[in-house]
């Protein structure tokens, strides 16, 4: 089975082709430019190196979110274009939890993994989980025991620290890397893994879950904050309510 693989959760992003249990080829984005400008040409590139036409992909993956809102926007609408044109499904997986994957790879079970994306305005997306006795990129393999959020790192911190009664002792992600002197004041030994291409990890877990596939129209973006935009207007209409005297309940 082979899988063309997205992500445009970060700036850069990255794209992947997988073919069966073997990530083929997999190329991190060009930052400097928007994803907008580069895509799908940054798809039919990796293709045609592999030596396949889109229309040979039988199945496509994409990071959901979280992350910029458009980025995942312009992400998904592309695989969503591409899987409708050519009538494949599509299987949608976090971000944090392809994060995870990837570092569970070297981790004894039990081991609690904690994935950190920069989230902006000093905010990190963080999600939890716990390594299981299962084979890597199955969805067996990380049981979520902290579902996905956005908050500062020092409350976030605070909130896992209650919740397992320690800090989990290994963070992956931009968002690690950045507060890397935070999660270290906590827990001093804690390890902190750079954050890893995922397009990869996409394909191959898309493969496991392969089965679960859904119809391109299906797909939905996993925000975890609200876009600015609806916040805006919200604030807008409330000051509007506000300033007419409006005072239905």
């Amino acid at each position: 089975m082979k899988v063309l693989a997205l992500d445009t959760t970060t700036r850069g992003g990255s794209v992947a082709i997988v073919d069966d249990d073997r990530v083929v080829d997999e190329r991190s984005g060009d930052g400097a430019r928007t994803h907008a400008e580069r895509l799908p040409a940054e798809i039919v590139s990796i293709a045609a190196a592999s030596q396949l036409a889109l229309s040979d992909i039988d199945l496509y993956a994409v990071a959901s979110g979280p992350g910029s809102f458009t980025g995942l926007r312009i992400g998904i609408a592309t695989i969503q274009g591409l899987a409708f044109v050519h009538g494949r499904r599509v299987v949608a997986i976090p971000a944090l939890e392809a994060l995870a994957q990837m570092a569970s790879l070297d981790l004894a079970t039990g081991t609690l993994v904690t994935s950190w994306m920069d989230a902006h305005r000093h905010d990190v997306f963080s999600a939890v989980y716990r390594v299981a006795a299962a084979a890597p990129f199955t969805s067996a393999r990380l049981i979520m025991v902290e579902e996905p959020a956005v908050g500062d790192p020092a409350s976030t911190l605070t909130r896992s620290a209650a919740r397992f009664g320690r800090i989990p002792g290994v963070f992956i992600g931009d968002g690690a890397v950045m507060y890397a002197a935070r999660i270290l004041d906590a827990d001093p030994i804690a390890r902190i893994v750079p954050p890893p291409l995922i397009a990869g990890a996409l394909g191959r877990l898309a493969i496991a879950r392969h089965a679960d596939a859904i119809e391109p129209s299906a797909v939905r973006p996993l925000y975890v904050r609200r876009p600015d935009a609806e916040v805006a207007r919200d604030e807008k209409r409330r000051a509007s309510s506000a300033g007419t005297g409006d005072g239905r309940s």
